[in-house]
C-alpha cells in the first residue's frame, strides 16, 4: 500500500509543477487528461473563465459505440482521442496546450494524444 500511496503523490507533485507553466484560454485551450483503470477522460480547459468547452471519455455512449472490447486500453484510448479531436473542430478549436497531468508520455496518455493529432489538431 506504501508503494501505491508513494505513486499517487508523485503524480500529484508532476501535475502541480506542470500547472505552473501550462496555461489554457479561449484561443489556445487546455487539454487535460484523467486515465483511471477502466476508462480516460479528456477535457479542454478555459483557464482565463474556468470552463471545460469541451469533454469526451471512454464512458460516453459516442466512444462506447466505436471501440470493440476493453475500454481500459491504447486502442479505446485512441478511439477517444479521435472522437475528441472532432469535437474540437466542431467547435472552432483548431490548436491546443496538451497537460499530461503528471502521467508519463507513455502507453494510453500516449494513443489519445495521437488519435487527436490525427484528427487534425495541432500541439
Amino acid at each position: 500500500m506504501e508503494a501505491a500511496k508513494k505513486r499517487i503523490i508523485t503524480r500529484l507533485r508532476k501535475k502541480a509543477r506542470l500547472k505552473r507553466t501550462i496555461r489554457g484560454n479561449a484561443d489556445l485551450p487546455r487539454v487535460t487528461v484523467f486515465r483511471s483503470a477502466k476508462h480516460i477522460y479528456v477535457q479542454a480547459v478555459d483557464d482565463a473563465q474556468g470552463k471545460t468547452l469541451a469533454s469526451f471519455s471512454t464512458a460516453t455512449e459516442a466512444a462506447k459505440k466505436s471501440i470493440k472490447g476493453s475500454s481500459g486500453n491504447k486502442d479505446a484510448a485512441a478511439a477517444v482521442g479521435k472522437l475528441f479531436g472532432a469535437e474540437l473542430k466542431k467547435n472552432g478549436i483548431e490548436q491546443i496546450v496538451f497537460d499530461r497531468n503528471g502521467y508519463l508520455y507513455h502507453g494510453r496518455v500516449q494513443s489519445l494524444a495521437d488519435g487527436i493529432r490525427e484528427a487534425g489538431i495541432k500541439f
